[in-house]
């Protein structure tokens, strides 16, 4: 577990579980998927269903919940782009409106970097996210993390074309931030 004063990040536990289907599978269209890959489908899911393979989540390296005061409000993970090289990219989402605007991503994604950083030997980490979420290019610009890519016109999304934005943190980099371990 990483804290920040009332925010944590830890690994999914059972009591969680209904939390997480509530937060990402209760509805087929929530208000957080307008900004997490919009251009991907999202369904909904029965809890019952989501229940037959929740255990998966519960206790896993890359898939963490975010807290403030102890409540569920979103999660972090990553995934190995390509695990031979050590090409690392990670995610984030908040999934209730209410939470935006008031730096719980910024705080949550400081936490997982340190983590990251701390518990894998890579020489870097990236975000990808789509120009449309101008608010998690900022959050990559906040945390040190440097546009390395702009694929144009390659997300289409309500009839519009966005590029798909690349972002990346060095270890070096990160480390001469001084970040909270």
């Amino acid at each position: 577990m990483y804290k920040d004063k009332e925010l944590a990040i830890r690994p999914v536990e059972e009591k969680d579980l209904p939390k997480l289907w509530e937060l990402i599978y209760k509805e087929d269209t929530p208000e957080w998927k307008k900004w997490d890959a919009p251009y991907f489908p999202h369904k909904s899911k029965p809890f019952e269903k989501f229940m037959e393979n929740s255990s998966t989540f519960v206790g896993q390296e890359d898939f963490w919940v975010i807290t403030v005061n102890e409540i569920v409000c979103g999660i972090v993970s990553y995934y190995f782009e390509d695990e031979q090289s050590n090409w690392l990219e990670l995610g984030i989402v908040i999934h209730e409106g209410h939470n935006w605007n008031k730096g719980i991503g910024t705080r949550s994604l400081k936490l997982w970097l340190n983590h990251i950083f701390n518990s894998l030997p890579l020489v870097r980490v990236g975000l990808t996210t789509w120009s449309g979420n101008e608010r998690m290019i900022r959050v990559g610009g906040k945390l040190g993390m440097q546009i390395e890519a702009r694929i144009r016109k390659v997300r289409f999304y309500e009839n519009n074309y966005y590029d798909s934005i690349r972002m990346g943190i060095l270890r070096e980099e990160w480390e001469a931030l001084k970040p909270i371990t």
